[in-house]
């Protein structure tokens, strides 16, 4: 089934219905790949990784049906003490976290160490891939007048707000990029759109948040990036806001943009991922007065 009848036929409320094409799995001679889902939340646990029980959070059970069909396993974790352990066995990294995960959170789980926190930069610069999702952003913030956090600097961007629920437009500046080639030149979508800051200013953005219009005093002022990669040492990195909302994770056109981000921060595809924030977003880190 090629994209242009995948978008047509697949209900938008199915979980799990994206897979890779051809092109974007990994080589029939290369171990199966592995990715590690961490969603803990120090901060405001998010419904999308709220569990309920024993069972898997809604995100998670997504994410992980995405993999089976795409061909990658995804295991998922709130146990910060996986850092401290053996982190090769995994391809691709996943966040989608809040606050300071070196402290304790409401759910009690186990907090990640220093020393884990700086295992997981120093994986990342070593070859494997990350991909954040939405409050991945929200997560070890930077000291109001000091240097920004590396976990942020590795990101390319940290969370400052976010204004009420909202149809937003989206515009593609990296259509090329693998998950955009049929999405068009924008999308417009209900979401909690993140105001951010401290961007990199080697970002190369995929997606543009197009502020006009917006309700919230977040959003007066210019267009920011929503989607983005960036090289990290080895380390490929994907982060996108996309993630409060479940209809997001399961908009197959989101699903296929998510995969294109795996794919590529696991290696099986290549992108031109020059720069580009001071051409598309110029004024990303001008914030509201």
């Amino acid at each position: 089934m090629n994209r242009r009848t995948f978008l047509n036929t697949a209900s938008a409320t199915a979980v799990g219905l994206a897979a890779f094409p051809a092109r974007w799995v990994a080589a029939a001679d290369k171990k199966p790949q592995k990715v590690l889902y961490f969603t803990r939340s120090a901060g405001f646990e998010h419904g999308a990784v709220k569990r309920q029980g024993d069972a898997l959070a809604f995100s998670e059970q997504t994410l992980v049906e995405m993999g089976k069909r795409a061909g990658f396993d995804v295991q998922c974790s709130k146990d910060g003490r996986v850092f401290d352990g053996d982190l090769s066995p995994y391809d691709v990294i996943a966040f989608y976290t809040s606050g300071d995960l070196t402290q304790p959170d409401q759910q009690q789980t186990p907090p990640m160490t220093p020393a884990g926190k700086q295992r997981l930069l120093d994986a990342i610069a070593a070859g494997t891939g990350f991909v954040g999702f939405h409050a991945a952003t929200d997560s070890f913030h930077s000291p109001a007048a000091g240097p920004v956090d590396p976990y942020l600097a590795m990101i390319g961007g940290e969370f400052i707000s976010h204004g009420p629920q909202q149809e937003a437009t989206l515009t593609v500046v990296s259509p090329k990029f693998p998950g955009l080639e049929s999405v068009g030149s924008a999308l417009r979508l209900n979401e909690e759109w993140y105001a951010q800051k401290n961007f990199a200013s080697d970002l190369h953005v995929i997606l543009v948040q197009e502020t006009a219009g917006m309700r919230g005093r977040d959003y007066g002022r210019p267009p920011f990036p929503a989607t983005w990669v960036r090289q990290y040492g080895q380390g490929r990195v994907f982060y996108t806001s996309f993630g409060h909302r479940d209809d997001i994770w399961t908009n197959p056109t989101v699903q296929q943009i998510i995969l294109g981000g795996f794919a590529w921060a696991m290696g099986n595809v290549d992108a031109d991922i020059t720069p580009n924030i001071k051409q598309v977003t110029p004024k990303a880190n001008e914030l509201p007065a």
